[in-house]
């Protein structure tokens, strides 16, 4: 067999072995979604709309969780919907069902916005929380890249004198990421009727939801366009420590992976009761970051709400604000 021969053989060999595989692929992938079976939620009282749940989403990143898929009324496949995607999912509907008896009334003011056609129409998915492992699902992992040897361990020691056994591999803010985008998003985009590109594509949350979707955007800037950061949870541990190494972390890492402001859009605020009363000492560092960025009023927004707590109660009173901030026509 001549050279000329020999290497068109190989190269035919080599096209049909990448066929089997994307073929493979792509079969692993419908096998996986035919797993996924979601089904209409009747307990949850909603303004409007249907709610679908996936009751355990399977993950090789993160521990399985319920996934809950909010559809507009006259939802159609004739038709293209933003998605916006939020963390703490169990909240967000009916406060009958929640922990706390508190919702976040996202389907009363999506209803209403859309009513008044102020907003885009949109699909909105709840990532629901494991209580016991919340903490470590959303804090923004790669903030301990700023954090001295000797701090890191400092921390860790702290958590085992409070009989907490912590490991650096405990954090998962990565792994969750890789699951919303590698895994939670394809499933959403290949089942419902959504508009998939980055300008389309939301994520909001409150608290260590608001550091994540702020960490979201800085990771992932090609997927998501805008952030709702209610309540950020700047200090990222204990509020009370004096000269927290950690909320300086996290603002550090901001300030080296903010996103362009030609094409991106963070909001956040805080109120001044309960949890609330610690977040407004980053209002100065929070706006210096953004401002030498070159973000403005038109792609960035910093509120402060007098009175507000750290509550659903006191969210779902503004919840407004970020959804037309972020989605507005």
């Amino acid at each position: 067999m001549c050279k000329k021969t020999l290497l068109s053989f190989i190269m035919v060999l080599t096209i049909i072995a990448c066929k089997k595989q994307e073929k493979e692929q792509v079969t692993k992938k419908a096998i996986v979604t035919n797993m996924i079976q979601p089904t209409t939620v009747s307990e949850v009282t909603l303004a409007s709309g249907e709610l679908k749940r996936i009751d355990s989403f399977p993950s090789k990143y993160i521990t399985p969780r319920p996934i809950d898929v909010w559809l507009p009324d006259g939802y159609s496949n004739q038709k293209k919907y933003k998605v916006l995607y939020m963390h703490d999912g169990q909240n967000l509907f009916d406060a009958n069902t929640t922990w706390n008896n508190q919702e976040w009334k996202a389907d009363e003011w999506i209803t209403e916005l859309l009513e008044k056609d102020s907003i885009h129409e949109l699909i909105l998915v709840g990532i629901h929380n494991i209580p016991k492992i919340r903490f470590f699902d959303l804090f923004p992992e790669k903030a301990f890249d700023y954090l001295s040897e000797k701090v890191k361990d400092s921390l860790l020691e702290n958590g085992k004198k409070q009989e907490v056994v912590v490991t650096m591999d405990t954090f998962k803010g990565d792994e969750y990421l890789q699951f919303l985008v590698e895994e939670l998003k394809p499933y959403i985009d290949s089942t419902y009727a959504t508009k998939s590109a980055r300008e389309d594509t939301f994520i909001g949350g409150s608290s260590m939801g608001g550091l994540m979707s702020m960490y979201a955007l800085c990771e992932y800037p090609e997927v998501f366009a805008g952030a709702a950061c209610v309540s950020t949870h700047w200090s990222g541990m204990n509020p009370t420590t004096y000269k927290n190494p950690v909320a300086k972390s996290i603002l550090a890492y901001m300030e080296a992976n903010l996103p362009s402001p030609s094409d991106h859009k963070f909001y956040f605020d805080y109120g001044t009761e309960t949890l609330d009363a610690f977040y407004p000492k980053y209002l100065t560092d929070v706006d210096r970051i953004f401002d030498k960025k070159g973000y403005n009023s038109q792609n960035y927004m910093n509120l402060e709400f007098e009175g507000a707590d750290h509550s659903e109660n006191s969210w779902n009173r503004r919840f407004d604000i970020p959804l037309t901030f972020l989605l507005k026509k």
